[in-house]
């Protein structure tokens, strides 16, 4: 059975964090959860996590998470090198014994399917006991080099140790391997601490096998990010950068229309049709889903929302929520979960929507909270309406029913239901239920003292006169 160990008991010191390295974010999501996700989407279904530093978090995501593949954890109490991480998982390999295990760095998140599914296919196809992905860069300063033979590789030098002529040498090691389980068994105990670390290193692997007569071969990645991780604030900002650009470049395929890409972040996990244009500041994350044809403006964050085709949105925060076809939203709208724009309707500036359904063709103009509502379709909402869903301890819902009139100022106080084409008059309290058709007036009544302001003001006013004298 084929399988995977993921190293992630990293503690990362230059990133100044208690998290462990792993659960660093790329893009919205964990550098584990990169790795873990590309060993599923090429097949990979049993899959240990080898955790160390503060390894109860990595414990809790990894159970946490919703995936294809079994994940397990087993712990590496002292951080004694990689060859020793993998001797922690020394019996999950046993029951696995009749496959091949691929070995991956759980801070490195840029490992991709066509290179652990074509690594895989070379490795069996030439019987190897060990193969290495490598990749080829410029600037391989740091890495170590591999040295290679005419059938395979003769193992893998660091960069301390190569000569000149090594160095010059641009394939490197990556870091992941994929081995025969039972060679890879075979070889674990004899690995030694012979070096100044005084740490186990998986590398030493190789020539251990090759000393019995094994096959060692080498796969060369077309990603030329495969090897890429981070050691502090700095590299992981650059991993971001190439994940985001990425990301970005690969919607450019598909049609997407960028006005400017600064401070454009989307999620690997988004959706977006064909035609539809982003400006820049723009954050798409989680599963959030864009339409054909929209126009997504500056300030936008949207996170788990999906939006309809042909809608505008101008600097909304949207979370949980949907936007269905030709809504225009915005400026300065913040749309909370369970919020549902139904197509057609227009939501102006400085309007908050909380777990409520706003029907088709309703205008919700500004300055207006709608909480815990189901709103018909076709109603107008005036200035600075609120519905008064919370009475200290419990909430309620607010019922408005099609071609309704909320006029400006008026306060629905729920549970309160506004029947169809009912109107509230501007400054209303509603505590009752309005019957369709009616009109909902509640003002007190005016009165009018005369001199009262300008006795009021007298002192204030006389001190305006002066400085306007002087």
């Amino acid at each position: 059975m084929d399988n995977c160990i993921i190293l992630a008991g990293g503690q990362g010191k230059r990133m100044k964090t208690n998290k462990p390295k792993v659960l660093l974010e790329v893009l919205g999501e964990p550098m584990l959860e990169w790795v873990i996700k590309a060993c599923e989407s090429a097949g990979i279904g049993n899959i240990c996590v080898v955790k160390g530093y503060e390894g109860e978090q990595v414990e809790a995501y990894v159970s946490g998470r919703n995936g294809s593949a079994d994940v397990q954890t087993v712990l590496q109490s002292e951080r004694l090198g990689t060859g020793h991480a993998v001797m922690m998982a020394a019996d999950y390999l046993k029951e696995r014994i009749g496959g091949n295990t691929l070995i991956l760095c759980g801070d490195a998140p840029f490992i991709d399917r066509e290179t652990i599914s074509g690594s895989l296919a070379l490795h069996k196809k030439a019987g190897n006991a060990v193969t290495v992905v490598t990749s080829e860069i410029d600037e391989p300063k740091g890495y170590g080099r591999i040295i290679r033979t005419a059938d395979g590789i003769s193992g893998i030098v660091e960069e301390k140790d190569c000569t000149d002529e090594q160095r010059k040498i641009k394939e490197i090691n990556s870091g992941c391997y994929w081995f025969d389980t039972k060679a890879l068994l075979g070889v674990l105990g004899e690995l030694k601490p012979n070096n100044a670390q005084k740490e186990y290193y998986l590398t030493d692997c190789i020539s251990l096998l090759l000393s019995k007569g094994l096959k060692a071969g080498a796969f060369t990645s077309e990603n030329k990010n495969v090897s890429l991780g981070a050691n502090d604030r700095k590299g992981l900002l650059a991993l971001n950068d190439i994940a985001r650009l990425g990301v970005i470049d690969k919607w450019l395929d598909f049609g997407i229309e960028f006005t400017c890409t600064d401070g454009v972040s989307i999620g690997t996990q988004v959706e977006i049709g064909a035609g539809t244009v982003i400006d820049s500041n723009v954050k798409l994350s989680g599963k959030t889903k864009i339409g054909e044809g929209c126009r997504i403006m500056s300030g936008c964050l949207l996170n788990n929302t999906i939006v309809g085709n042909n809608t505008v949105l101008n600097f909304v925060q949207a979370n949980d929520a949907r936007v269905d076809d030709n809504v225009k939203i915005g400026p300065w709208v913040q749309l909370r979960p369970d919020s549902h724009v139904l197509s057609g309707a227009k939501i102006g500036d400085f309007v908050e929507i909380k777990n409520s359904t706003i029907g088709e063709g309703t205008a919700v103009a500004h300055l207006t909270y709608v909480g815990d509502s189901d709103v018909g379709s076709n109603v107008n909402f005036g200035c600075g309406v609120v519905t008064v869903n919370f009475d200290g301890e419990k909430k309620f819902r607010t019922t408005i029913g099609d071609n309704a009139f909320i006029g400006c100022n008026t306060n629905l106080v729920a549970p309160v239901k506004v029947g169809t084409s009912a109107y509230t008059a501007a400054g209303t309290t509603v505590t009752h239920d309005v019957p369709d058709g009616a009109l909902a007036i509640d003002r007190g009544k005016q009165a009018n003292i005369e001199g009262y302001a300008t006795r009021k003001l007298k002192a204030r006013n006389e001190k305006i006169a002066m400085q306007k004298k002087a």
